[in-house]
């Protein structure tokens, strides 16, 4: 099988629409994070989708990026650089519940909760050191980098400009959690993986298989995609 641009570009555009799906999905029916749901079955399960996610999401952003390198200019490279440290981040954070948290659950169930806290914005009661420090990286890399990259996607023109609203749109309304407490904090989730998916489909169906394009010299060579509309 021949590696083409044109394939990884369309691979990059699936594994961003799987991740909006994964991140809208592991929210759904999610328990209360605590030091005992942490010892379960069903709390590995969502780790390791989570974990998953996070590392398509990163493929997926980077794919986008690359897709639209030039028209998305300078503000197009910060958003980028921003939003990968989120998903970069947020893949260490995932792999640490899944392999750290569970482990001492049980011996330090305290730190497991005042952790579980900081990442939903509880109060915390102990110390938890550098975790933090690595989920507050996390947030603000995460959500900063979600509304630059938005921003710089839609006035880049070149995939769905719907998608690229929602996922800046999105990434502002997260910041007014602590105003809502009334409101289940993981709706929020929705409208960035949406726009994920969005984006990922806008991605994937805009390149069409590079065998069905006119290409001149070797097989396999650049080849201008069509734009999304």
């Amino acid at each position: 099988m021949s590696i083409t641009t044109t394939k990884l570009t369309r691979w990059a555009g699936l594994s961003a629409a799987a991740a909006g799906l994964l991140f809208i999905g592991v929210q759904i029916n999610h328990p209360h994070l605590d030091a005992e749901f942490a010892t379960t079955t069903e709390y590995t399960l969502r780790q390791s989708l989570k974990v998953l996610m996070s590392g398509l999401a990163l493929v997926g952003v980077t794919g986008m990026y690359l897709r639209q390198v030039t028209q998305a200019g300078v503000l197009g490279l910060i958003g980028y650089l921003i939003f990968g440290a989120g998903y970069l981040i947020m893949f260490s954070v995932e792999v640490i519940g899944a392999v750290v948290l569970p482990t001492i659950a049980r011996t330090t169930p305290r730190y497991v909760n005042d952790v579980f806290a900081t990442v939903m914005g509880d109060p915390v009661s102990g110390d938890i050191g550098l975790m933090f420090v690595l989920n507050l990286a996390s947030a603000v890399t995460f959500l900063g980098g979600g509304l630059v990259f938005g921003i710089a996607l839609f006035r880049a023109k070149v995939l769905a400009r719907w998608a690229a609203a929602l996922l800046a749109a999105g990434s502002v309304a997260t910041l007014f959690l602590p105003l809502l407490p009334q409101i289940n904090d993981r709706l929020f989730a929705v409208p960035i993986g949406v726009a994920l998916i969005g984006l990922g489909y806008s991605l994937w169906s805009g390149l069409r298989p590079a065998a069905s394009l006119p290409v001149s010299g070797r097989e396999g060579s650049p080849v201008q995609p069509e734009r999304a509309k």
